[in-house]
Order: structure tokens, then C-alpha cells, then sequence
């Protein structure tokens, strides 16, 4: 029976943290397994907000080299850089044409970076999520791996699907979420109500998949829980509950056996054992990454073969949407 595909990416705008594993490059590893997957490195997407480009270009084959570090295969998986398949804009044009105003601007990510960012309301941060529906729509993707801060993009790629088969015919397939319960939304260690971030301008809020051993035991010791001083999970204790969930996707551990051994001990001791998982399950990624990253032309040859495939893919569905729009074929 024919694999289902799955299409995903993560964006080069800086530095990976343990959020952006766990939440996402941790689930693709299992997946590439059972599925046909697609992952993408999405610079398009990163040029929304100012980059500096030797950084930009840096942080691509940083992620790159995360992305096989952390066990992606290129037998596997099609592993690919966005800008390199051009039907990503061109299709992205196509849907353009689509897509509803007011639909794009009850976005609550644009919401929330036009208030952040004012003076840099530009045209492609309103209209981004377009771009995303067109990196899934191109795959004839049937899952899309999403934290709960991207379900509403997927939503809008859904719609446009629905909307463009509506109106020419069946063309994309509708792609359906894939949410985790454990560990798709790590929180900061500092403010644990909002999303951990590489962007966050407190350091010790998140945790980069190459700190060193030192920097995530002070980062870990430093991560705020509250006074009550009982390992639980639960909503009232937020920070906690993020540090378990932490523990569990690490350690594959399910969480009340966590909880159950650290009864009648104290936050320090939790937090100590803590770090050392996170240490021991980062340091092997670490050791891959800096063998990939000091090895550019195997870089090279991996990206530069997975656009190829990716291209041939997408070129398949843009010559299908160009007919059924009304272009003349080259």
C-alpha cells in the first residue's frame, strides 16, 4: 500500500531550542519510518521579520545538520531548503488569489507579531501563511505535524484546498493535523505560560539544542516552578508541569512514574536529574551536528539532491493547478 505523506519545516530565524525538538523534530524521526516525508528548512518563511544574511545563511545549514543530527535520514525523508523549489512562490501566487482578506487578518500570529513588530507590517508577514498552505498543498500532504500555535495556519490550507477544488475541480488533497499530547508546546522556563522561544531576550527561558552541559544545568536549576514544593502534574503548577513533560519525551518515561519517584523530595533534587537527561540526550545530537557542520560539501550534496526531489514533486501538482487556472503550458 502507497506510504501517506507528510510535509513539515522548521524556520532558520536563529538558534534551534529544545522546544523546537521535542515539539517537533523528535515526532518527524518516528514518522519518516511509516510515512513519505517532506521537511523543509523554511527561509521564505524567515525573511517575514529582518535577518542578517550571512546569519540567515549560517542558521540554514545549522538547522540542516540539526535536522540529520537529530536522526532525519536522506534515505528516508526528502530533506530540502524552501527557496530552493520556486513552485513554493509560484503556487503561492496562485492561492494568493483565493484568499480573504479578513481571513488572513484574524490570524492571531500576525496579531501578535504587527503589535510586537509595528514598524515592520509588511506585505509578506500578513500573507505568509498562504506561503505555508502552499508548502503542504505542493506534497499532496495527508498529515502535517503542527504545534497548537500553527493549528489555525493549517486550518487556512485546508480551506484553500477546499476552496480551489471547489471552484476547478479536485486538485489538492485536504491534509489533516498531527497534534501530540505530550510535549508539542514546551513553555519558557521562565514564564511558563508562553511558548519557549529562540527569540525570547531572556536566556534563561529556553534551552538551544547546542548549549553546553554547564549552561543547561544553570538554565534548568534557574527555571521557575512555585512555593508548594511537591513534584505533581497538574494546572496549577505550570512551571512544573513543563519540566515533566521535559522529563517524559527525554526520558520516555511516563509521566506519573516520574512524578511517583520524586515523592517527598524536593524541587533540587527533581531539577538535577532533570538536567542530566536532557544533557545525555542532547550530547550525542551535539557530537553529530559538530562532525556535519565542519563537513559543508556533504551539506551540499544532501540539500542539492533533496530540491530535486522535492521540485519534482511540486512541479507535478503547479502544472495541474496552471491548467486548471488557465495558463498556457510552457
Amino acid at each position: 500500500m502507497e506510504r501517506k505523506i507528510v510535509f513539515s519545516g522548521v524556520q532558520p530565524s536563529g538558534k534551534l531550542t529544545i522546544g523546537n525538538y521535542l515539539g517537533a523534530i523528535k515526532n518527524w524521526v518516528d514518522l519518516q519510518n511509516e510515512y513519505n516525508c517532506y521537511y523543509c528548512i523554511v527561509d521564505l518563511h524567515a525573511i517575514t521579520i529582518p535577518q542578517v544574511p550571512k546569519d540567515l545563511r549560517k542558521n540554514t545549514l545549522d538547522v540542516l545538520a540539526l535536522y540529520l543530527a537529530a536522526g532525519i535520514d536522506p534515505e528516508k525523508s526528502t530533506i530540502f531548503i524552501q527557496s530552493h523549489v520556486p513552485e513554493h512562490t509560484e503556487l503561492t501566487w496562485v492561492l494568493n488569489s483565493i484568499s480573504y482578506m479578513g481571513q488572513l487578518n484574524r490570524m492571531t500570529q500576525f496579531k501578535e507579531k504587527s503589535r510586537k513588530s509595528e514598524e515592520n507590517l509588511n506585505a509578506a508577514l500578513f500573507t505568509y501563511p498562504v506561503l505555508m498552505a502552499s508548502d503542504i498543498l505542493l506534497y499532496e500532504a495527508d498529515l502535517v505535524p503542527v504545534g497548537e500555535d500553527q493549528k489555525q495556519h493549517l486550518e487556512l490550507a485546508r480551506d484553500l484546498a477546499i476552496r480551489f477544488n471547489n471552484k476547478y475541480s479536485d486538485t489538492f488533497k485536504v491534509p489533516d493535523p498531527q497534534i501530540k499530547e505530550i510535549g508539542a508546546k514546551i513553555m519558557s522556563l521562565q514564564n511558563p505560560e508562553a511558548k519557549m522561544s529562540k527569540s525570547d531576550t531572556d536566556e534563561n527561558a529556553y534551552i538551544l539544542l547546542l548549549d553546553d552541559k554547564d549552561t543547561i544545568r544553570r538554565k534548568i536549576k534557574r527555571a521557575v516552578t512555585d512555593s508548594l514544593g511537591v513534584v505533581a502534574y497538574n494546572d496549577e503548577q505550570i512551571g512544573l508541569k513543563n519540566l515533566l513533560d521535559i522529563y517524559s519525551v527525554f526520558s520516555k518515561e511516563e509521566i506519573p512514574n516520574i512524578v511517583n519517584r520524586y515523592e517527598g523530595k524536593g524541587y533540587g533534587e527533581f531539577k538535577e536529574d532533570l538536567a542530566e537527561v536532557v544533557v545525555e540526550s542532547l550530547s550525542p545530537i551535539q557530537e553529530k551536528y559538530n562532525y556535519l557542520i565542519n563537513n559543508k560539501d556533504h551539506l551540499e550534496k544532501i540539500y542539492k539532491e533533496g530540491a530535486e526531489k522535492a521540485s519534482y514533486h511540486a512541479m507535478k501538482t503547479l502544472r495541474k493547478v496552471y491548467k486548471k487556472v488557465g495558463f498556457i503550458p510552457k
